[in-house]
């Protein structure tokens, strides 16, 4: 019931800062996300902040002794910058300023922890002013004290102790109106279902605590996340790369709301294929385990040749050709997947999204990534999700399950189109998988369980007799099914076959006569 009640009051309140933002003319627009996401933070903060006080007031003399012990995954917010001071500040004229110097202030407080970077090395603060995201100057004292009593109204102080199923469905109803394709990657939102898949299955007993996680293309984070709680929050360090500001900005928020801000400093907003951020000297950094849901098509014709002459040598099996009456269809999807390979450690493991028709396409490059999964004994297993899993995204995708420390020769593949319910959402449709849909894939592929139709484990000498295909159908045995008939029942069915067949002898030899007819009397001109 508390869970439900918390869960209300959050969402009330992101409600209500969308309806501010549409009331002074700023729905829908660039600049909506980032205020709403950073009062949101802000709110955030600066309530756990005021908890803890609460709790340990006692030990110390005043408040401003407080936020000189105040722990590393908590910001220093100074009195002169919290919601409850800024609130009784409000009918001053400078208001808008007052509010604007907080927010800075806050940042400059908490540079070395909370900033995220870019790839070209400038931070971004946690905060912005308030005052950047609105164009009319006359708006801006209105902006600044909505927001503030916005703020005021709700208290969250206590939903700090909620683990990430609470937060997660928080953050959806957060980001669920900017789940919108931008920049020059698309921003694709996985759905958690998909997340606990990849999770679960790449997760086992042999994890220790100090477990690497990377994504290369994060954007906001539902994939790090799933692993992180799979994992354990205090048992990992989370590295991404997005090129997408708004998905860094949202991936800021994720970490923040599930205790993983000892990660912030690894957030990078950047070009993963073109400048790789993470790196060990003058090599690219290895992780432990790697989650990845990469755009699938994007132009990407202007880097060629930059990628062609990579010097971490990445693209093993090549550089996906730019189509030349549609760009936007380079499969840029095969440069991350070769990414990925190069940056698994001698035993590492990856859960990687993949267009369904990557598994048996067979152009050079699929061809040659599949090859060397299989050569190498890396390739775990294959699961293909059903239709519509995906809203940004109508086409069919799979999951490739790798693993460096694979002892055996064997490959496990699944075909779960067939599960999930068909829904119709905002979005169109989709396909839902529940939780028994979640554990049938997850319990079947970890106890390598064969279904005929279903799932099936197959060895790489039989994947390589099959062009290295890795779909499951291909595997299947043939169905035979078996029906008693009658002997007059028989004998009936016999001879209404032979009748059609005769019929469809006799079809073919009129058009073969009226066939060779028209050709005798076809003329030379």
């Amino acid at each position: 019931m508390v869970i439900e009640k918390n869960n209300e009051k959050i969402i009330d309140m992101i409600k209500d800062l969308k309806t501010m933002c549409a009331t002074l003319g700023l729905a829908n627009t660039g600049d909506e996300y980032k205020i709403i996401s950073e009062l949101f933070t802000y709110k955030f903060l600066n309530d756990k902040l005021q908890r803890e006080y609460e709790m340990v007031q006692n030990e110390y003399e005043d408040y401003e002794e407080f936020i000189g012990f105040v722990p590393d995954d908590m910001a220093r917010i100074p009195a002169d910058c919290t919601i409850e001071y800024l609130y009784h500040l409000q009918n001053e004229d400078n208001f808008s300023t007052e509010f604007d110097s907080a927010l800075v202030k806050i940042s400059e407080e908490n540079a070395d922890i909370f900033s995220v970077e870019t790839a070209s090395g400038a931070k971004k603060p946690l905060f912005e002013p308030m005052s950047t995201y609105i164009r009319d100057e006359d708006k801006e004292l209105e902006l600044a004290k909505r927001a503030i009593n916005i703020l005021v109204k709700y208290q969250f102080d206590k939903i700090y102790d909620m683990g990430w199923d609470f937060f997660s469905q928080i953050f959806e109803f957060l980001i669920k109106d900017y789940n919108k394709d931008s920049g020059k990657y698309a921003e694709y939102f996985t759905p958690v279902s998909a997340g606990v898949i990849m999770a679960r299955i790449t997760c086992d007993d042999q994890v220790n605590d100090k477990v690497t996680i990377y994504d290369p293309a994060a954007g906001s984070g539902t994939l790090l996340l799933c692993m992180a709680n799979e994992v354990g929050v205090n048992n990992c360090t989370i590295y991404s790369q997005d090129i997408s500001q708004k998905s860094t900005q949202f991936l800021r928020v994720n970490l923040i709301l599930n205790r993983l801000v000892h990660s912030l400093h690894n957030v990078i907003e950047g070009d993963t294929l073109r400048n790789p951020f993470h790196k060990e000297g003058e090599d690219l950094k290895t992780f432990d385990i790697i989650v990845s849901n990469p755009p699938f098509n994007m132009d990407f014709s202007n880097d060629v040749k930059v990628l062609e002459g990579d010097k971490y040598d990445r693209f093993f099996a090549g550089i996906p050709n730019v189509p030349n009456k549609k760009k936007e269809s380079m499969a840029i999807y095969q440069m991350f997947l070769q990414h990925i390979i190069k940056s698994l450690n001698a035993e590492g493991r990856a859960a990687v999204v993949v267009p369904t028709g990557f598994i048996s396409k067979t152009d050079k490059i699929s061809k040659k990534i599949r090859q060397k999964l299989i050569d190498s004994n890396w390739l775990k297993g294959v699961i293909s999700l059903p239709s519509n899993v995906f809203a940004t995204t109508g086409t069919n995708v799979s999951l490739i399950i790798i693993d460096k420390r694979k002892k055996d020769d064997k490959v496990f593949l699944v075909d779960a189109s067939e599960l999930g319910e068909k829904v119709s959402l905002e979005d169109g449709q989709r396909t839902l998988l529940n939780e028994s849909d979640v554990d049938k894939i997850v319990g079947y592929f970890k106890e390598r369980k064969e279904e005929n139709g279903f799932s099936v484990l197959v060895d790489n000498d039989q994947i390589k007799e099959n062009n290295y295909s890795f779909s499951a159908g291909q595997y299947f045995a043939a169905k035979v099914s078996f029906e008693e008939i009658s002997k007059e029942e028989y004998e009936h069915r016999i001879e209404n076959y032979t009748e059609k067949m005769n019929e469809y002898f006799s079809i073919n030899e009129e058009l073969q006569k009226d066939l060779i007819d028209k050709l005798k009397g076809l003329k030379y001109v």
